[in-house]
């Protein structure tokens, strides 16, 4: 397989976690988007939306999305899972990950956060509220549901999703301390040798 990527892009990062925890070899190819490589023609004729992630499969076709690539690893390599049996948790699980993936992540990236500036508000500002807002909601509706992570005792696709959000949290100036239950879930994923190996520190085209 290969994963086309950006090494701080959150979503990159969420497929990384998940190709490691399914513990998949493949081969990483940089997208560079400082350089605005995601949006030439020569990455779109991979991804037409020009975003990263995109995972090439072994014999040549491609996914894009994060939490697409999430389910098809799942769903193509059960064990060990990233969704739990029960459907009722399943369901949780899905709907803590769209929480991050519709409504956080969305609201600040690049491409919202360049119009942002154009608009003549920051992108501090403007990445600070809608994060807030959005780890508010997370950590309140988690809350009945938790244990050692996110929905119960198990690493799910939830988790996938909040390691690299409370990330982008502290790159906007957010004291993740106001999240205590994230946070301590967050330390729990980072003791994982998944969750290590991911870390955008560790990406080849770290900048």
């Amino acid at each position: 397989m290969k994963l086309y990527a950006y090494w701080r892009s959150s979503a990159s990062w969420r497929a990384r976690i998940a190709l490691a925890w399914k513990q998949v070899p493949y081969d990483y190819v940089p997208v560079n988007m400082l350089k605005q490589e995601q949006r030439q023609e020569t990455y779109r004729s991979v991804n037409a939306i020009g975003q990263v992630p995109t995972l090439e499969l072994d014999d040549g076709r491609r996914l894009a999305q994060s939490l697409a690539i999430l389910e098809y690893l799942e769903e193509t390599i059960p064990q060990p899972p990233l969704l739990p049996r029960d459907p009722y948790q399943r369901a949780v699980t899905r709907q803590l990950a769209e929480i991050v993936n519709s409504g956080i992540q969305p609201l600040q990236n690049t491409g919202v956060l360049e119009a942002i500036v154009e608009l003549g508000t920051t992108r501090e500002a403007w990445a600070r509220r809608w994060i807030g807002d959005g780890l508010d909601a997370l950590m309140r509706t988690a809350a009945p549901h938790a244990g050692q992570f996110l929905v119960a005792d198990t690493v799910t696709i939830a988790d996938v999703c909040l390691v690299p959000q409370l990330y982008n949290a502290r790159r906007f100036g957010l004291d993740v301390a106001r999240w205590p239950l994230l946070a301590r879930i967050e330390a729990a994923c980072n003791d994982l040798d998944a969750f290590q190996t991911a870390h955008p520190d560790r990406q080849p085209d770290k900048q």
